[in-house]
């Protein structure tokens, strides 16, 4: 067992916004390495790899670099091209970057069979975004151990006056004769963090790793993780998501009425993890039921605050199998509000006195928890400190009444937070 500090002294210089590299000679060869660019987003070369993993599915990992003074939503497109020259291109959509910050990703490509499949470059473009850095900090101290079998461990604190739900912490796992050998993050999950409050955390390797771990480098927390899929649902596109760390799933697929999906998964890692799935809601009535391998399996079953059905369940160690979830209604889903209808029932309730103003702030603070609203450098304060002037009540019923529009009220919160006159 060694301190992450140990290797070099280096480690002590890394943070959420900058990864540094940790030998001089490693940087000399990173500045003349040509890299995968757009702009100044970018995959380093040496941070992007392939490899088969224990499940023996080839995985595909990498290090995305927001140098810019703005956060970005990062488009991704990675083709691997197989032992008998068949091309397999995967795009997908990388999760918001803060400026000044690195986020790692992993992908995976069940279909690569061959012995020596070739990795491409990968194509990189993005869009901008309102995303400020989660305010979760690594601590850079005697804590933060690299053992023996591979694992770190260490400590996370929450800096930032708020809670941040559901965070996970990525890593690039270094070798010695392999610049990097895998990207993983924290499998046992993390359901929150508050202000001012420090939580343990570990991140394992995927087992197929047998060259000897060096160090980690460039921890990234992250509070937005969720891998979507699409497939084919009684003619149409049917958009879903998960979360599972350690676990992934593939091949999603519905019987011809539409009312089974049909889902491979594997987990790798020698722990047990957790998988929550979220649906678009069809009558929103559905009851579900979770087999694996056939077998039935125990599950919760909620609808979140947007109105997502999440089909959660626990997930064993080094596991594998086809999963099935039945009970879809028949039929695509219809296009949900963009504001939850919940959000706007407590402007009703606020106007009309029923409901007092942090009750009725607290569902615009829940939109800006989701990026439906988005004001550049708002500065979060804490609920005490909550404020609304009381004629925000006349656009607040005008909006439930429907004399002016989603976006035309939206539009008058943001300008409204932004002078400072709602303070949340």
């Amino acid at each position: 067992m060694k301190n992450q500090l140990q290797d070099s002294k280096i480690s002590s210089t890394l943070s959420s916004k900058s990864c540094k590299t940790l030998l001089f000679g490693i940087l000399l060869t990173i500045l003349f390495v040509p890299q995968i660019a757009f702009a100044d987003v970018f995959i380093p070369e040496s941070e992007y790899t392939g490899y088969y993993d224990y499940q023996g599915i080839f995985t595909v990992v990498g290090n995305v670099k927001n140098q810019n003074d703005f956060a970005l939503i990062p488009t991704i497109t990675i083709s691997v091209i197989d032992t008998d020259d068949t091309k397999i291109t995967k795009q997908f959509v990388h999760v918001p970057i803060p400026p000044m910050t690195d986020i790692p990703f992993k992908i995976k490509f069940p279909e690569i069979h061959g012995v020596n499949p070739e990795l491409l470059e990968a194509e990189l473009s993005y869009t901008k975004t309102q995303k400020d850095p989660i305010p979760i900090q690594i601590i850079y101290d005697k804590t933060l151990i690299t053992h023996d079998d591979g694992h770190v461990t260490g400590k996370i604190e929450n800096i930032g006056n708020y809670t941040v739900y559901n965070p996970k912490v990525y890593a690039i796992v270094h070798g010695y004769e392999n610049y990097v050998l895998d990207v993983a993050h924290n499998i046992e999950r993390i359901e929150k963090i508050e202000p001012g409050e420090i939580l343990d955390f570990a991140i394992y390797p995927d087992p197929s790793v047998s060259e000897p771990v060096r160090f980690y480098s460039c921890f990234a927390p992250v509070d937005t993780t969720v891998i979507p899929i699409s497939t084919q649902k009684n003619g149409g596109n049917f958009d879903f998501r998960y979360d599972s760390p350690g676990t992934f799933y593939y091949g999603a697929k519905f019987d011809d009425k539409g009312n089974v999906l049909t889902i491979s998964g594997t987990n790798s890692y020698p722990i047990p993890t957790y998988a929550n799935f979220e649906f678009p809601p069809i009558s929103g009535s559905e009851k579900f039921s979770v087999t694996l391998n056939d077998e039935p399996i125990e599950f919760i079953q909620s609808m979140d605050e947007m109105g997502f059905w999440h089909v959660a369940f626990d997930v064993k160690p080094q596991s594998q199998g086809v999963l099935k979830i039945s009970g879809f209604d028949k039929g695509l889903p219809p296009e949900l509000p963009t504001i939850p209808v919940w959000v706007k029932q407590n402007a009703d309730w606020w106007a009309t006195q029923q409901i007092s103003d942090s009750e009725f702030l607290e569902g615009i603070d829940f939109l800006f928890e989701k990026q439906i609203l988005s004001v550049p450098s708002r500065e979060v304060v804490t609920e005490s400190q909550w404020e609304i002037p009381q004629w925000v009540q006349n656009p607040a019923t005008w909006w439930y009444e429907e004399k002016i529009t989603d976006e035309q009220f939206l539009n008058i919160i943001e300008n409204l937070v932004q002078r400072e006159i709602i303070v949340i």
